[in-house]
């Protein structure tokens, strides 16, 4: 079971990436992004890395806030 639900993340991450790239919205495409980073701290912690799933939380965050800010800033 556990297997199954790996490939499917692993299909999700392929499609959220694609998706991402492809957005012509900027916002549309973060918010894809922290899908994709949510989907990669999944596979993280089914490989038993909760070491390097936490530091990628971190900066998963970090880079999320720093591309809203930068987003926000462009746009006005």
């Amino acid at each position: 079971m556990l297997g199954i639900i790996h490939e499917i993340l692993l299909i999700a991450m392929i499609i959220l990436a694609i998706a991402a790239v492809e957005e012509k919205d900027l916002i549309n495409a973060l918010m894809k992004f922290a899908a994709l980073s949510l989907a990669f701290i999944l596979v993280l912690f089914q490989l038993n890395a909760p070491d390097v799933a936490l530091s990628a939380i971190v900066v998963g965050a970090i880079v999320i806030g720093i591309f809203l800010f930068t987003i926000e800033e462009v746009q006005k």
